[in-house]
C-alpha cells in the first residue's frame, strides 16, 4: 500500500485549497482514509476522515471549513479547506491501510 498526498502550496489568507490523497497497492474501497496536519513544533492532529462506506467525520476545530470526499474509481480522497488562515500552515498528511503518505506542505500568508 502506498499513499501520496498532493495539492499543497502557498495561499493567501482567506483562500481555499484542494488536497488529494492517491492510494495504490491495495483495495482502496475497503480502506478508511484520514487527513491529518502537523504544524512546526506541534503534534499531528486529525482533520477529517472518511470510511470505506463514505461516512465522514471532522475535527471540531475544522468543522465548517473542510470537506472530505472519496472517489473509489480514482482511488482518491480529496480534502477541501476554505477560509485558510496563517495558523493553518502545516504539513498535511493522509493515512490509510495503516500507512502514512509523504505529506504536502500548506503555507498560508497573511
Amino acid at each position: 500500500v502506498q499513499l501520496q498526498a498532493f495539492g499543497g502550496g502557498l495561499v493567501q489568507a482567506g483562500g481555499s485549497l484542494r488536497l488529494s490523497c492517491v492510494f495504490s497497492g491495495g483495495t482502496f474501497s475497503d480502506s478508511a482514509i484520514g487527513w491529518y496536519r502537523q504544524a512546526p513544533g506541534q503534534e499531528r492532529d486529525l482533520i477529517a476522515a472518511i470510511s470505506s462506506g463514505g461516512i465522514y467525520k471532522y475535527a471540531d476545530s475544522m468543522r465548517g471549513r473542510v470537506t472530505i470526499s472519496r472517489d473509489n474509481a480514482k482511488n482518491t480522497v480529496t480534502l477541501q479547506i476554505h477560509s485558510l488562515q496563517p495558523e493553518d500552515t502545516a504539513v498535511y498528511y493522509c493515512m490509510g491501510g495503516g500507512l502514512w503518505g509523504q505529506g504536502t506542505l500548506v503555507t498560508v500568508s497573511s
